[in-house]
């Protein structure tokens, strides 16, 4: 078939034995993603998802299961005998496919986060600019020790000799400053037609694909190197400690995106910000907030510290008060939020709404303006506009096996110390007394009491002390 456009291979089979985890090495998360999600994320850049092949091999299903949704095709390399073999693997595939064969090919490592999508961009227009066969991504680190090196015809030129293993360095080649960074870009057909010439010859008996850089330059063919602007953009990491200062680059970079868009953020070292997570202009954020997900939080809002927002939306000019957590919830604007207040799933404040010190809500719908101040547990439950919710409200949403729904009409008055046992319904205006357990439908208007009448026994104290007396 005709090549045409581009495709991107990423190399995600390995097992990532030095982090000594059960978790392939991929999904492992940094700045609040799996490493490939982030690589996925940037490769979409120049290729279309069906065109993004992720190589799989080490907990193939599980790798595929996370992230099926993206779009992606897989590839399976079995067993797993190098870089060049992961090639030779794919080949194979696109062989008996039916797909038509891509022009040019990026290849990727699964486990490179803070790739950016604007290198992705600039290796594939230096590629074309340059009539390139392979276009390699290099990096000058502080200390470029155990890496392959790029050695270029000159410095001032793009043209490259090839690529140096660190063990294979000569004496004059160990300042050589550029790494390869294992991120490349092919002509398709330049690269499949020397895949067979590749050989185990090597200290690891696996097909390594940075040989063939050698083999295009002794045909006389073009291969040139790009330089990304920062080091960290291209290292993998190998341990759990360079896992975490991956993590710290990207959430650093995301708390600098953000404040740049006029979000202020005190003391931004403390807090935590996943990559995903945008707020609006003019919110503050105090220290020891986490942002988690894919939170979005609207403008002139102010989120206190030690609040966790995890994967919600949250409107303008919105308060959370201290200690507070949200998880897949939405507040809309104007509404006051704690402190310690806990929102789970499918929990919708409405604006102008409160949710106070220690309430916990779980699907629930609170209208306009409506306030639960204090130790509440709302759960199945659709509130209506300007209703007030007394201090130790409950709504019995749970018979033991099913869940069942509470309703409350606009502008109710549910008092203090309340148990609403669902299913139930309180119509509007309608008036709960304190200390009731609720348990038939409560019409408009009316007031429900549903409580033991009260007794009171005159002296039972002091004849109690006497008897007590006597036993002594």
């Amino acid at each position: 078939m005709e090549a045409t456009g581009f495709a991107v291979a990423i190399m995600a089979a390995g097992k990532g034995t030095r982090l000594r985890s059960k978790r392939p090495k991929v999904l492992h998360e940094v700045g609040g993603r799996a490493l490939l999600l982030h690589v996925i994320a940037a490769a979409k850049t120049v290729a279309q998802p069906e065109d993004i092949y992720c190589i799989v091999g080490h907990e193939a299903e599980r790798v595929q299961s996370a992230v099926a949704p993206t779009g992606v095709s897989f590839v399976m390399q079995e067993p797993q005998r190098g870089t060049g073999h992961a090639m030779q693997v794919l080949k194979a595939w696109l062989d008996t496919s039916g797909r038509a064969l891509p022009k040019h090919l990026f290849v990727l490592s699964g486990d490179v986060p803070l790739i950016r999508a604007e290198t992705l961009t600039a290796l594939r227009d230096l590629h074309l600019r340059e009539h390139a066969a392979m276009t390699i991504l290099t990096a000058v680190p502080p200390d470029p020790t155990g890496y392959g090196r790029v050695l270029r015809v000159a410095p001032y030129l793009p043209e490259v000799l090839g690529i140096v293993e660190h063990k294979a360095l000569k004496p004059d080649q160990l300042d050589a400053p550029e790494i390869n960074s294992g991120i490349y870009c092919f002509e398709i057909n330049e690269l499949f037609s020397r895949l067979d010439k590749l050989s185990t010859n090597n200290a690891h008996g696996e097909f390594y694909l940075t040989d063939i850089a050698a083999m295009l330059v002794a045909d006389g063919l073009r291969v040139v190197a790009h330089q990304a602007e920062s080091a960290d953009e291209v290292l993998g990491a190998n341990t759990i400690a360079e896992m975490m200062h991956l993590d710290q680059a990207m959430r650093s970079a995301s708390a600098r995106r953000l404040m740049s868009q006029g979000v202020t953020i005190f003391r931004p070292d403390t807090c935590v910000i996943d990559a995903e997570v945008e707020v609006g202009a003019d919110t503050i954020i105090e220290p020891y907030v986490q942002l988690l997900g894919a939170t979005r939080v609207g403008s002139d809002c102010r989120i206190r510290s030690h609040s966790v927002i995890q994967a919600s939306v949250l409107g303008h000019n919105v308060t959370v008060r201290n200690g507070c957590i949200l998880d897949s919830a939405e507040v809309a604007d104007g509404a006051v939020l704690g402190p310690y207040a806990h929102l789970r799933p499918e929990s919708r404040i409405g604006p102008q709404a409160h949710v106070g010190n220690f309430v916990e809500t779980k699907k629930v719908s609170l209208g306009r303006g409506s306030k639960a101040n204090h130790l509440t547990y709302l759960g199945d439950a659709v509130i209506g506009e300007g209703v007030n919710i007394g201090a130790g409200v409950i709504t019995c949403n749970y018979d033991g096996v099913q869940k069942h729904t509470t309703a409350i009409g606009d502008g109710s008055f549910i008092g203090s110390d309340s148990t609403l046992v669902a299913p139930i319904s309180v119509g509007s205006g309608a008036y709960v007394a304190a200390g009731s357990c609720i348990t038939l439908p409560v019409p408009d208007g009316a007031l429900a009491i549903g409580r033991g009448r009260q007794e009171n026994k005159e002296g039972w104290a002091a004849a109690r002390k006497a008897r007590r007396a006597e036993k002594k």
